[in-house]
């Protein structure tokens, strides 16, 4: 294949911009991006732009942003770009079988995963919680499921000890640009060869909603410390002392000689606050209560004193 590749980009979120980006470098032309309309965000509840558009604006690329996918219009424009190839990345929106077969060599989705394992919208924040030491990336060719497509390329990441869904986002986004390189190169010199997934060995990542973040005190501290990890920087991780919710950004976990009730919080050395586990204990390192800033346990121990004996929940 010599001519270069018509593709039509689909993404919306800051996770996709470097596969946009790394279009530029590929025996490609982008002939369209695709994105999410303009949304309220900050405080000020102003409309602003998603990420994926603000880089194809200064690419210079032909923006679209459809409130829906399922309009006769939508489907038009697609049709009249004669695409050779559709590439989706976080795009936000399901898209029905007929667009996926507009394109001449199909639809490919970069998926943050190795695939099959954790399909679904929050594969990032599950690999951290379920304690894997290694995710990755995989490009796909798209079909009617979730996640289901034949397997294209794949890229394996390690997950540091230390990860949190933000730091491990980060990554896997420029791994996804890497992987989307290598596959666009596959489908130029034809060496592509789809590989079926083991439907058999699939596991999910379900949609999180900011009501998931709510610690469970009877864990292991060592599952307790990879939730924290894995809902940061959102939905965040959550307790409530009485009526007041602490969010948890940072702990590491500590031996307790004598147990305590989980949640409880146990007597320890000054500007610390451990909290009983369903087995050990977590030193609190970063916190943040309703209203007030996000500040290290030192800190916020200052201005609030917790005794010992008080429940977390």
């Amino acid at each position: 294949m010599s001519d270069p590749l018509k593709i039509v980009f689909m993404g919306t979120p800051r996770f996709a911009v470097p596969s946009l980006r790394a279009l530029e470098s590929c025996n490609c032309v982008v002939e369209l991006v695709v994105t999410q309309p303009d949304r309220p965000r900050g405080r000020g509840r102003r409309l602003a732009p998603p990420p994926v558009k603000e880089a194809a604006v200064e690419m210079g690329c032909q923006v679209l942003q459809p409130e829906s996918v399922r309009t006769e219009d939508f489907y038009d424009t697609l049709v009249a770009t004669r695409p050779d190839l559709f590439v989706v990345v976080a795009f936000g929106h399901i898209l029905p079988k007929r667009i996926l077969e507009i394109p001449a060599f199909g639809s490919v989705n970069l998926h943050a995963s190795l695939l099959p394992a954790f399909r679904g919208p929050a594969p990032i924040h599950r690999a951290i919680i379920n304690g894997e030491t290694e995710t990755g990336v995989t490009s796909m060719l798209m079909d009617k499921g979730l996640d289901t497509g034949e397997i294209l390329l794949s890229e394996t990441v390690p997950i540091r000890p230390d990860d949190t869904a933000g730091s491990l986002h980060d990554r896997l986004a420029d791994a996804a640009a890497r992987v989307l390189a290598r596959t666009i190169s596959g489908f130029e010199s034809g060496e592509i060869r789809p590989i079926p997934q083991n439907h058999a060995a699939a596991t999910y990542a379900p949609l999180l909603s900011k009501s998931d973040g709510r610690i469970d005190w009877s864990k292991p501290a060592e599952e307790v410390e990879r939730f924290i990890r894995g809902m940061s920087p959102w939905p965040g991780a959550f307790t409530f002392m009485g009526d007041m919710r602490l969010r948890i950004f940072r702990a590491e976990v500590c031996q307790v000689t004598e147990p305590r009730p989980p949640g409880t919080v146990i007597r320890g050395f000054d500007n610390e606050l451990r909290v009983a586990c369903g087995k050990d204990a977590l030193c609190l390192q970063e916190i943040q209560a309703e209203s007030g800033k996000r500040m290290d346990i030192a800190r916020f121990l200052q201005g609030k004193s917790i005794e010992a004996g008080t429940v977390l929940e």
